[in-house]
């Protein structure tokens, strides 16, 4: 169990940690808050509180990992940067218990110091989550191109995932009107976390849609045919594998009445970046949006969502046999798109994963050879060779080394 822990902020209500010591500083500020004081006077006790804290849960409660939420909104300028010390402290725990412990960093920094290893200037930290990847597969698959989309949309930057893991590595960024992250193509892709669904980006929606409801069977098919074959490690979110009818809405349980309508009122504001009407947002307090999100655990064995559920179970049983491995440096992989016919090829660990993103039957003399293993709606021709049928997606064995053609 990987459990999500917060170490750069507290939340808006009950907290008291404050009355007992300088745990906060008014120095930085965080999206949601107060910062931890890190680096100022009369530190040394908070990081101490923190370190203490990893420990406890991996130690006492038997929690396997701890996942930092945003990481990049942790300011710390001591020569020893707290992510660094929290690393160190799990590894020696590690040792001491003789068993496998994990850190993994969420970030929308795309800096790989954060999982590099600490004799070459890194934090050592054990992997971090990639939201270039969600989000190049998300704005081609879904079309959206509002908000932090806007960086994104192209089947070129869903290739660069692929093959480098930061699409932006250097880049300039319209959305952040800025250049962001660093290229991290000389690590293994197994530190990297990727998915096409999580809670932040299902339920920082408006109405808290999930992949499913925005796209085809097809594309969603080729949302987890992408992200579960991929060399990096793929995380799934509640429901998904099953094409889950529910929304997953923003909800909240708040006691103070105004900061109830502040939560409320900001949601709304926070939402105009990305075109949603003001009226579309669910009020975080009502008890109907907590409803709304409950998963319906019936419909897993119903229809359209027992056949998604099968598609999961086919892919995840291939990743387990085949990409097991994956983070062998040495394991060739290959990605390209062919805008003729709007198709989007990815070769890895000897497998060939086609995806057809056009309105056309696409040919795919690539797969020439080899050996069909899935394909999402059973109509990959064959009279002329192998082909895609539109908005589908099939996965080839025995690909060697597939090259465009």
């Amino acid at each position: 169990m990987v459990l999500d822990v917060i170490y750069n902020h507290v939340g808006p209500e009950g907290d008291y940690l404050g009355n007992f010591g300088p745990y906060f500083t008014n120095r930085y500020e965080t999206p949601w808050g107060s910062a931890f004081n890190y680096d100022g006077e009369h530190s040394d006790e908070v990081r101490r509180f923190v370190l203490d804290n990893a420990e406890m849960w991996l130690r006492d409660y038997g929690v396997d990992g701890l996942r930092l939420d945003a990481v990049h909104a942790i300011i710390d300028t001591s020569p020893l940067h707290i992510l660094e010390a929290i690393a160190i402290r799990v590894d020696e725990l590690a040792e001491e218990l003789g068993r496998d412990l994990w850190v993994i960093a969420e970030s929308d920094s795309n800096d790989p110091r954060l999982v590099r290893n600490r004799e070459l200037g890194g934090y050592g930290l054990d992997a971090q989550w990639n939201d270039d990847f969600h989000h190049a597969l998300h704005a081609l698959l879904t079309g959206e191109q509002h908000g932090y989309y806007e960086d994104f949309g192209t089947p070129e930057e869903m290739v660069t995932a692929l093959l480098e893991t930061f699409v932006y590595a250097g880049q300039y960024s319209r959305h952040r009107k800025r250049t962001v992250g660093r290229s991290a193509a000389d690590l293994p892709r197994s530190r990297f976390i990727v998915y096409s669904q999580n809670h932040d980006q299902v339920g920082n929606r408006a109405a808290g849609e999930r992949l499913c409801h925005l796209v085809s069977d097809g594309r969603a098919r080729m949302a987890a045919a992408l992200t579960l074959l991929s060399p990096m490690v793929p995380m799934l979110f509640q429901g998904e594998e099953w094409a889950a009818s529910t929304p997953f809405q923003y909800f909240t349980d708040l006691g103070d009445a105004h900061l109830q309508k502040a939560v409320t009122n900001g949601r709304r504001r926070e939402f105009r970046a990305f075109g949603w009407p003001p009226a579309s947002v669910p009020d975080p307090q009502a008890v109907t949006t907590f409803q709304n999100s409950i998963l319906k655990w019936d419909e897993v064995h119903e229809g359209i969502h027992a056949c998604m559920l099968d598609w999961y179970r086919r892919l995840i049983e291939l990743r387990r046999v085949r990409l097991i491995a994956s983070d062998d440096q040495s394991v060739s992989t290959n990605a390209w798109y062919d805008s003729t016919r709007s198709l989007l090829a990815y070769t890895h660990a000897d497998l060939l994963v086609c995806c057809n993103l056009g309105t056309e039957l696409a040919r795919v003399p690539e797969a020439m050879g080899t050996i069909l293993v899935l394909a999402s709606d059973g109509a990959v021709c064959s009279d002329a060779g192998p082909a895609l049928s539109p908005d589908s997606v099939a996965i080839w064995s025995n690909a060697g080394t597939a090259t465009p053609v």
